[in-house]
């Protein structure tokens, strides 16, 4: 596959995700509009109100558990797009972001742990660990040219490393008691799944039903139910089928349903804090809500950069063409949005309403804050500097000062 092949999906894959951070920010507005005008009682009865489906789940659960499973089947087909023919397929290539994605994943959980100091809080502890690469590629999008393009798909693999730690975390310490029944039911219907492939059953809808029966296994069983579709993903075929690019096909269809509808609607039914009663004030002096601030704000950064810096000076891998270090430090700032998985880790990590609201303060403050540090160390710091242009190879020291 030519380089300009591969490129063409990838390129979609950012516009979408660039210009469906706007209708997220939207949403999320639309939230907090809604949740603190004289309405605000019909926002938390509408999303509380329960829909039985077969499962009886208030609205929120549905879109939590239901159509973000869709956000994570589209994150699932972009992880093994990029795993096999992207820009993660190169081992060696990839190594460097997946050290700054591990290192900006561990050092913020640490700040946030030594803050919490094992209190109730401490649950929340993988909060701070993602990132939104909707909004952070929507922020580079809005700098134009004065970012390289290589920075972008920098950020966009520590992304997709980010999402693949927190899928992860997600299923391994979010998830409740374990049905080994369920779990059992689900493993069948993926092997089922697997079978059909290798018989050549290549018609989508034919996976249609499998696949709601997979997520409603996956439901009962006790690990979240959305990992049913990040599995998915990892199944679906790279290569051509009966002349058609099966993987490539439906992240160009699903992923503007993904970005457009399904995380805007999650921001609508999830960002909605009251901020009357004290709740603001309570949420401004809470260990919770600064522990995620911190972890976004300071965490990612340091641990992006950090990482990055070092591997440079052992000669473990090396920046794309045009990248400084200088923009890594602002890129990393940009990994502190945490807004879409951070609210989705926050509603699994507390069962209170009190702990919650702390916890989106903190999301917002630390998102907001990281976004506007980003972009102005980016315009700053991403200056070029007279005598320092060219790729930035492993070993150079590219620091600011």
């Amino acid at each position: 596959m030519s380089p300009r092949r591969r490129l063409a999906p990838l390129a979609e894959y950012l516009h979408d995700e660039a210009a469906g951070g706007i209708v997220l920010l939207v949403g999320a507005v639309a939230a907090l509009v809604w949740a603190n005008s004289p309405l605000s009682d019909a926002y938390f009865d509408l999303w509380h109100a329960h829909l039985d489906l077969g499962l009886d789940l208030s609205l929120q659960h549905w879109v939590n558990d239901g159509l973000m499973a869709l956000f994570f089947f589209v994150v699932g087909l972009e992880i093994k797009r990029e795993l096999v023919v992207g820009e993660l397929r190169d081992r060696r290539a990839a190594l460097l972001p997946a050290l700054a994605a591990a290192a900006g994943v561990a050092l913020p959980v640490l700040l946030f742990l030594a803050l919490t100091a094992g209190g109730e809080a401490a649950d929340g502890w993988a909060i701070p660990a993602a990132t939104d690469i909707a909004f952070a590629i929507g922020i580079l999008a809005l700098l134009g040219d004065r970012v390289p393009a290589g920075l972008r798909l920098f950020l966009l693999a520590i992304a997709i490393i980010d999402d693949v730690i927190a899928i992860a975390i997600i299923a391994i310490f979010y998830s409740s008691s374990i049905s080994g029944g369920w779990l059992a039911v689900a493993a069948a219907l993926l092997g089922g799944v697997v079978a059909m492939r290798r018989l050549g059953v290549w018609r989508v809808s034919w996976y249609v039903l499998p696949a709601l029966a997979l997520w409603v296994a996956v439901h009962e069983s006790g690990i979240h139910a959305t990992i049913a579709g990040v599995a998915l993903g990892l199944l679906t075929p790279t290569g051509t089928v009966r002349g058609r690019n099966v993987l490539e096909l439906l992240e160009h269809r699903l992923h503007p349903w993904s970005a457009f509808a399904v995380v805007p609607l999650f921001a609508l039914a999830n960002a909605g804090v009251d901020f009357g009663g004290g709740v603001l004030g309570d949420a401004l002096g809470s260990t919770l809500t600064w522990a995620v601030v911190i972890g976004l704000l300071v965490g990612k950064p340091v641990g992006i950069a950090g990482a990055t810096w070092v591997a440079l000076r052992l000669h473990v891998g090396a920046l794309p063409d045009g990248v400084t270090m200088r923009q890594v430090i602002g890129a990393g700032a940009l990994g502190g949005i945490g807004f879409t998985v951070s609210i989705f880790i926050a509603g699994l990590a507390f069962d209170t309403g009190r702990l919650i609201d702390d916890a989106k303060v903190g999301i917002f403050v630390g998102s907001i804050a990281s976004a506007v540090l980003g972009a102005v160390l980016l315009i700053t710091l991403g200056r070029k500097r007279p005598g320092r242009t060219g790729k930035v190879r492993a070993g150079e020291d590219h620091c600011p000062g």
